[in-house]
């Protein structure tokens, strides 16, 4: 009976459809208004941590001018990762769909 189980394992499947669950185009909307509003609160933080690195630098304050051009590069870093982050989900996906 055991001995079965690992047969029995080996012929899961998945196949991803986003239209097979009802709400999928809700849901593929809320993901891309998520996805816009992320960028506008990073462009927000990127334009308030060049103002406070141009500030900081102006004023001879080397802290306040660190703290803008972390928030500068975070702001960055951030936008690029919801732009590149279907790119990132897809490869991942597709890694281990290559996987045996």
């Amino acid at each position: 009976m055991l001995s079965h189980l690992p047969l029995l394992l080996a012929d899961v499947r998945l196949n991803p459809n986003t239209g097979a669950l009802p709400g999928s185009q809700v849901l593929q909307k809320f993901t891309n208004g998520l996805a816009g509003w992320s960028l506008v609160i990073s462009l927000i933080g990127l334009l308030l941590g060049a103002a406070v690195w141009a500030l900081g630098a102006h004023g001879q304050n080397y802290h306040q001018a660190t703290n803008g051009r972390r928030a500068v590069l975070v702001s960055g870093a951030a936008a690029l990762l919801v732009g590149a982050a279907p790119v990132l989900i897809n490869f991942f996906f597709h890694a281990g769909r290559s996987m045996h």
